[in-house]
């Protein structure tokens, strides 16, 4: 069971993060906010997917400006992404956003944090801290050998949650984020250890698809293994869709959050009879419509089956021309390998019937 470490609690719009709440998914969309409908739709799409919050790149006045429209447009909270000038920030807030992601260190000289706190203030609009190993001060840099640390990374992060505390404004979030995986998670764990406010966690630049949701796993996966994390992005080169694919698929496989049917499925071996990969797809495809919170398993044998599989919900296991469906470990019908899909379907149709019916009374 994991045991998650105690962090305070913060508000982007309806979300709350942080203070035990549940692990949210965040993203970013690839469109200026200048152009609005592209930018809304895109948004609403990726609500649709299960993001939770969402990110936009906010490079120029007009963009800032144009947060108004698209805020107004979508139904998840908004956050914006600020660089280099602090009067970027202060037109975001005018104009609706939920939240900010700022670098204290480089919207200019404290004054200019300042005005970005007080115009947030009112609103209690939270800003996250955001570090990232590849752009780390040059005398944090030299102080540790010219090379990105984990310690080098903590003293930056510190440096600009002191400006904030200096200011009395403590809603914030921080990510520390890098490519290298152990890092990032050094960095994390040594962080985690020296502030109370919720961490967002992230490899960035994680990669392509494939490589980055290996290395999202395993960084992201780590450190909510060790409690540490209060919501996330996977960072892929890609479709942000996957983005919320890959977040969800993290969550649930470490029992954190639950989004409807789960399938499991072992790998194939000479005993397998049956084609269990057509076969595995095809009930995957249709759990994908299901929001009850079952485990369904797809074996190749009898070896595999109730056996391996026996905490499952339902599963299937194939043999010779035949197979079987099994429920929580136990053997329920035997039928022909091609009957095996459509059969355990009914029987989970049958027991969604039940459940509906039993919410009733």
């Amino acid at each position: 069971m994991i045991v998650r470490k105690p962090t305070n609690g913060i508000y982007v719009g309806t979300v709350k993060i942080g203070d035990y709440s549940p692990v949210s998914i965040q993203s970013m969309i690839t469109t200026d906010p200048v152009h609005t409908e592209k930018a809304i739709a895109e948004i609403n799409h990726l609500a649709e997917a299960g993001c939770e919050l969402v990110r936009v790149a906010v490079p120029t006045m007009a963009s800032a400006k144009a947060l108004k429209a698209v805020r107004a447009g979508i139904s998840i909270p908004l956050i914006a992404d600020i660089h280099f000038d602090y009067r970027l920030a202060l037109e975001a807030i005018e104009n609706n956003v939920d939240g900010l992601r700022i670098n204290p260190g480089n919207i200019g000289g404290e004054d200019k944090v300042l005005a970005v706190i007080e115009k947030a203030k009112p609103k209690q609009i939270p800003i996250r801290i955001g570090v990232n190993a590849g752009s780390l001060p040059k005398h944090i840099l030299d102080a540790h050998g010219g090379h990105p640390t984990a310690d080098g990374m903590v003293e930056t992060a510190l440096e600009h949650v002191r400006i904030l505390e200096k200011l009395d404004y403590r809603q914030m979030k921080l990510s520390i984020k890098a490519t290298e995986v152990p890092l990032m998670v050094e960095a994390y764990r040594k962080l985690s250890d020296k502030i109370p406010y919720p961490l967002h966690l992230g490899v960035t630049e994680a990669g392509t698809i494939k490589q980055g949701t290996i290395k999202s796993a395993m960084g992201i996966g780590a450190l909510l293994l060790d409690g540490i994390g209060d919501t996330l992005r996977v960072s892929l080169t890609g479709d942000p869709i996957h983005e919320i694919e890959v977040g969800r698929s993290i969550l649930s496989s470490l029992g954190l959050r639950n989004f409807g049917a789960t399938m499991i499925s072992c790998p194939t071996c000479g005993r397998c009879q049956v084609n269990l990969f057509d076969m595995a797809g095809i009930v995957e495809e249709r759990l994908a419509s299901i929001k009850a919170p079952i485990k369904v398993a797809v074996m190749g044998c009898v070896v595999n089956g109730p056996g391996e599989a026996r905490e499952a919900d339902f599963g299937i296991a194939g043999g010779d021309g035949q197979g079987i469906i099994f429920r929580k470990g136990k053997v329920i019908k035997t039928v022909p390998e091609a009957e095996l899909v459509d059969t355990l379907f009914r029987e989970i149709d049958q027991y969604l019937e039940n459940l509906d019916e039993e919410s009733l009374c």
